[in-house]
């Protein structure tokens, strides 16, 4: 896997923020994440609000989801919310978790939040945030706030925009993207067009779906996933379970391996292994992340 392409694919599963940070240190002297998300933007339009525009959006009938077996659809081919959805998701749920990089602990925050539900481009969604922070000493090296928000559709959690709000060392980026499959309808105001292939998801939209999966029935899943630069083919099964213990308490676990295909090839020198609780709110609780340089473990610290 290049360097470059590691860059990419590690918000594709946000929680490895720690290893990003870790290599973006140690490798200081090459082009930022800021320069590869600005090569993803036309001119220099500015972050805007959400409007109301309706762009076209397909769905991919090959990506299952928990609430679209319902077969009702609308005119876009989007599964239609049903009055009480199954997604085990709450408004104002929000995850704390820290990051530690091999021997060195918390060197990193990340709050994972579902802010709402909510209408949006004329459909009902999740809005789903990410904040990460480095934490000192680390900070004094490289100071990273970041901010990410997806806006995802509320049954199959198909992404309909996503932003990065990137503060890197001093250097600041906002990118609003609308994902799109036909391209036939222009980005509003503020917004430029990402073309992806039909069920496509952005990583938050992606964590939050591996939440809904009946993993005792559902021993794999796929989709495309876009990371705001680059479309990724993401598969996910289920390994086993397992009891971990992170800050915010014990769990019994199922044990989730993800993996990350890049033009059809696996990125086979990085794992990731995702721990889901089995709990009623199938909580993630812990990630692993085993890269090149270094491994990462990502633990919930507290649920509010």
């Amino acid at each position: 896997m290049s360097r470059r392409s590691l860059r990419i694919l590690l918000p594709v599963v946000v929680l490895a923020v720690a290893a990003y940070v870790l290599y973006r240190v140690e490798n200081r002297h090459e082009p930022s994440r800021l320069a590869l998300a600005a090569g993803s933007r036309s001119g220099g339009s500015k972050a805007a609000p959400a409007s109301e525009e309706n762009p076209a959006i397909a769905t991919s009938p090959a990506v299952s989801s928990p609430a679209a077996a319902s077969g009702k659809t609308d005119g876009e081919g989007h599964a239609l919310l049903p009055a009480d959805t199954a997604l085990p998701l709450r408004s104002g749920e929000v995850l704390d978790f820290k990051a530690n990089v091999s021997q060195l602990n918390n060197v990193a925050n990340l709050r994972l939040q579902i802010a709402e539900r909510r209408t949006f481009l004329g459909k009902s969604v999740w809005h789903l945030q990410a904040f990460a922070h480095t934490e000192n000493p680390l900070r004094f090296v490289f100071a990273l706030d970041d901010q990410f928000d997806s806006y995802s559709d509320a049954v199959a959690l198909h992404s309909l925009q996503y932003e990065l709000h990137l503060n890197e060392r001093g250097q600041k980026l906002d990118s609003v993207q609308r994902l799109t499959a036909s391209g036939s309808v222009p980005p509003g105001s503020g917004t430029v067009q990402a073309h992806v292939l039909p069920g496509t998801r952005d990583p938050l939209g992606m964590m939050q779906y591996l939440r809904t999966v009946a993993w005792s029935r559902t021993p794999e899943v796929r989709c495309p996933v876009y990371d705001g630069h680059k479309l990724y083919d993401v598969r996910a099964n289920l390994v086993g379970s397992e009891s971990v213990t992170v800050p915010a308490g014990t769990y019994e676990t199922s044990r989730i391996a993800i993996h990350v295909f890049d033009n059809g090839a696996e990125m086979k020198d990085a794992s990731f292994a995702l721990y889901i609780a089995k709990d009623n709110a199938r909580t993630p609780v812990l990630l692993e992340a085993v890269l090149p340089f270094a491994s990462a473990r990502v633990e919930l610290n507290k649920i509010h």
